[in-house]
């Protein structure tokens, strides 16, 4: 796909982020991580395309590499403490919008606004392909690395 493509996408969905920013301003997060220590196992947040790769430039500006997985088993982008998240300005969609129990906020959650932002990342994604679909971000992390590690992608291949 066309560089341009992709850099449309990823202004596209952090006018999504920054939408969601503020339909959940009212809300608050306890700042526990216990969503992050659930994101591998039992409630990881779904990421679309447009959001994976909005994920990698944000850690490639940064000059960062993927980490690796932690000993605990949750979401590698915490801070070695596990309680903060080290991509916080670029975290997806679902870290954003506190599918908890713990967030504090007016009574109503904002559900019709959240649900509208959705579909507008699952129209930007489905228009960049077709066949796009969401993915856990356990599966995109592996898939990553999996990448890296191949003999065709590491840079000692020919």
């Amino acid at each position: 796909m066309p560089a341009w493509r992709w850099r449309a996408a990823a202004t596209e969905t952090r006018a999504v982020y920054a939408k969601a920013d503020e339909v959940w301003r009212p809300y608050s997060c306890p700042a526990s991580a216990d969503c992050c220590h659930k994101a591998m196992s039992a409630r990881p947040p779904w990421l679309w395309p447009s959001e994976w790769k909005a994920l990698l430039e944000a850690l490639a500006k940064e000059k960062r590499a993927l980490p690796p997985p932690r000993a605990d088993g949750a979401c590698p982008l915490l801070d070695a403490g596990g309680k903060r998240c080290t991509v916080y300005a670029a975290r997806p969609f679902g870290c954003r919008t506190f599918f908890c129990e713990k967030v504090k906020g007016p009574a109503a959650q904002p559900s019709q606004a959240t649900n509208a932002l959705l579909e507008r990342l699952e129209a930007l994604n489905l228009a960049l392909d077709a066949e796009a679909k969401p993915r856990a971000l356990p599966e995109w992390i592996d898939d990553a690395r999996r990448r890296l590690s191949s003999p065709a992608t590491s840079p000692a291949a020919p």
